[in-house]
């Protein structure tokens, strides 16, 4: 096993969470060869120092905390390389109102104002489908404020 390679997966995983398909990628970028970040990759999977379910669990907070929905999410975690087995896996054991989670978005890029035409309506939709929220949601927002 090549210790550079390992040393600098190790350096990056301590930063913060990453999939495998990103670690592998952001050794390529270093110029390692793939066999040798194959190698390593397996070794860390084996200590769990990588693990795509909690680097889907990090996201997934992270996201949330910002104000950010579903689709959002499940795009980027699927962009990062992360199967779509391991994001549906970890979002059913997470216990997350998406209505609640639009509001809090709505509330506090609108605040209490009301809305003013049909113009400020639609630009109020698109915000909210921008973040990753459903066609019910964003309804289910707007119907409430």
């Amino acid at each position: 096993m090549n210790k550079e390679v390992l040393h600098s997966a190790i350096h990056l995983l301590s930063r913060r969470e990453h999939s495998q398909k990103e670690l592998t990628q952001k050794l390529l970028a270093r110029e390692f060869l793939r066999d040798d970040i194959a190698i390593v990759t397996e070794h860390l999977l084996e200590k769990n120092y990588l693990s795509d379910e909690r680097f889907t669990e990090s996201v997934i907070r992270n996201k949330v905390s910002k104000g950010y929905g579903w689709r959002h999410i499940n795009n980027e975690l699927s962009q990062k390389g992360v199967d779509s087995s391991t994001i549906s896996l970890v979002m059913e054991s997470q216990e997350i109102d998406w209505y609640v989670q639009v509001e809090l978005a709505y509330s506090k890029k609108f605040g209490g104002r009301a809305i003013a035409d049909q113009k400020d309506k639609a630009k109020r939709i698109r915000f909210l489908q921008y973040r990753g929220f459903s066609h019910d949601e964003i309804m289910a927002a707007l119907s409430t404020n």
